[in-house]
């Protein structure tokens, strides 16, 4: 059974998501402390983390960023607060994979985590590696080297990697990357998409020139 951990001091935000991930057959672990939650979150026992932003003890921004190191990396989702551009944008440089805006739907949230948890049921059953150029990807241990030298992804960076990889030359537009990648429909922000494109340009220099940017669509791996 998957599980969830769910660092969260707002206890009705807590029990509310505990209960609706229960609903669907998720085991779930709740902590309201930020560093209990990251000591939680390094024990590797957790496949996906819903994470706040505002913590005690320790921010969600700093729990991310700690995580970057863990192998296997978990799944992060972030709680922000609604319209908050400049901590979405934060969050994702600080590791953060998605992120759900408060007040949300629960109907919202379990389908992103029931995508989330799919896809990694489909990738953890593929066997072998992707190379591209100097880029290796090996597909069991969710583990990238350029030029024989480890690179740190998050796991939705490792996803976006892939799904280029594998798309060599097609034109990929932002729309069908959200849906594809994301599992569902971003309400028209694909600033999601050009964020994690930028991470993955600077992580992998190679990709400056070999992801183009097609004005109006999308982005192309040539």
């Amino acid at each position: 059974m998957n599980k969830i951990l769910v660092v969260e001091d707002e206890l009705s935000i807590q029990k509310m998501i505990e209960y609706d991930l229960w609903q669907i057959g998720l085991h779930v672990v709740c902590e309201s402390d930020g560093l209990k939650g990251y000591e939680l979150a390094t024990t590797g026992e957790f496949s996906l983390i819903i994470l706040d932003l505002m913590l005690p003890s320790m921010s969600g921004f700093e729990i991310s960023e700690k995580l970057r190191a863990l192998k296997p990396r978990p799944y992060i989702l972030m709680l922000t607060a609604m319209d908050d551009e400049v901590n979405k944008i934060q969050g994702f440089h600080a590791g953060a994979d998605d992120y759900v805006t408060k007040p949300f739907s629960p109907r919202e949230l379990t389908a992103r985590i029931k995508a989330v948890l799919r896809r990694q049921k489909e990738t953890a059953v593929t066997d072998g590696h992707l190379i591209y150029e100097s880029i290796e990807m090996d597909l069991n241990a969710y583990s990238v080297k350029n030029a024989g030298a480890l690179v740190t992804l998050t796991l939705k960076e490792f996803e976006l990697l892939k799904h280029f990889i594998e798309n060599t030359g097609m034109v990929l537009s932002r729309d069908q990357l959200l849906v594809n990648l994301w599992g569902y429909q971003y309400d028209g922000d694909s600033r999601v998409v050009d964020v994690h494109i930028f991470n993955l340009r600077e992580k992998l220099p190679i990709l400056h020139e070999k992801m183009n940017t097609i004005r109006g669509i999308g982005y192309q791996l040539t």
